[in-house]
């Protein structure tokens, strides 16, 4: 109203009068403009006072932005372990993923998109399991598992679930099974399982240098030969301690934007593979930068660290329990003789909640 009334002030018409002839009003251009503008914003007030109304009339459609189908919006919660971030989305009514790899690039995108390493879709369990875990990487290939994935994987389903205190499921992956354990200080332990040595199943074209493994063998690289050693985590691993006859690895130093796609697109691995580049802190305590396949430089790697201290046994330059730092953090990483598997420990976070239009 005060708009309105602020229009017709200072719209008033000016008139006059005629003294030779019977008085009349003069209505010029302006006061016809003022008007339209009067009924203008009189109508806006009136659309402006309805949005506010605390009751809709009952037959005003409720429409929620969440509840809007056409606009194809994904809820979603981010999560992070160490700093590898991930795109979760309850996908349990379904064994198709939500979306497509092209949408989940476009999602994944820092600039133009949410901004994620990955999606991640937690969907109905087969074959007994109590989940299925699936995701789509950033450049929307599909990869078998993701250590710091699952620990993320298993927080959102405390969540969904409305689970409390130390809990344990069972996960069917790519990779095989998981089982993720919520602590009682909410990190996450996993057992990740029994690592793959055999040379044709990490997958790599290098013959076998110990027993059917691959162990400290030479790869190279632009001219430069690195001492490698390949392990499977259900997805395939390259780890490397240094060059021949070099003097052990900065990590810090290291290029990766530049040398990491010559290793992940190298042609002894067919499948691709994750680059792990190590520096060796102590028996106990060893430092990691990862090439991710499909991520590119990550800030962990879950499979990558467990993988590394498989290599770090192999190689006679570690104990079978180590912390290994990535550049988000520490994880605990076990390699148990009794029953050969790996169990990795560490933190999973929320980042925020959201919803993206697709």
């Amino acid at each position: 109203m005060h708009i309105a009334a602020a229009a017709t002030h200072s719209c008033a018409p000016q008139h006059s009068f005629n003294h030779a002839s019977p008085p009349r009003w003069s209505i010029p251009a302006q006061l016809k403009s003022c008007r339209r503008n009067v009924a203008f914003q009189n109508r806006r007030l009136s659309i402006s006072t309805a949005s506010m109304a605390t009751e809709a009339p009952s037959d005003f459609p409720k429409l929620s932005i969440l509840d809007r189908r056409e606009s194809r919006l994904l809820q979603f919660v981010k999560y992070h372990g160490l700093g590898n971030d991930f795109i979760l989305v309850d996908n349990r009514s379904s064994s198709e993923p939500k979306i497509t790899p092209e949408e989940a690039v476009k999602l994944c995108d820092r600039n133009f998109g949410v901004g994620a390493d990955g999606v991640i879709f937690a969907m109905p369990g087969v074959n007994g399991t109590d989940y299925t875990m699936r995701i789509f990487n950033s450049d929307g290939s599909e990869p078998e598992m993701c250590g710091n994935g699952v620990r993320c994987f298993a927080r959102f389903i405390a969540e969904l679930e409305n689970l409390h205190g130390r809990r344990s499921f069972t996960i069917h992956t790519g990779a095989g099974l998981i089982v993720p354990e919520i602590l009682e200080d909410g990190k996450v332990r996993v057992d990740m399982g029994e690592p793959i040595l055999r040379a044709a199943d990490v997958p790599t074209k290098f013959p076998a240098t110990k027993g059917e493994s691959v162990v400290k063998a030479e790869l190279d690289v632009d001219g430069t030969i690195w001492n490698v050693t390949c392990v499977s985590m259900g997805n395939p691993h390259c780890i490397t301690f240094g060059t021949e006859g070099g003097q052990g690895l900065q990590v810090d130093e290291l290029n990766l934007a530049e040398i990491g796609p010559k290793f992940e697109h190298h042609s002894v691995f067919p499948a691709r593979t994750n680059t792990e580049f190590v520096q060796v802190l102590s028996p106990t305590h060893l430092k990691m930068r990862v090439w991710e396949r499909g991520a590119g430089a990550t800030l962990a790697c879950g499979t990558g660290a467990c993988a590394l201290v498989v290599a770090a046994v192999l190689e006679g330059r570690s104990s079978r329990q180590c912390t290994v730092d990535l550049p988000g953090g520490p994880l605990e990483i076990e390699w148990r003789e009794a029953d050969n598997h790996i169990y990795m420990t560490g933190p999973a976070e929320v980042v925020f909640y959201g919803s993206a239009p697709l």
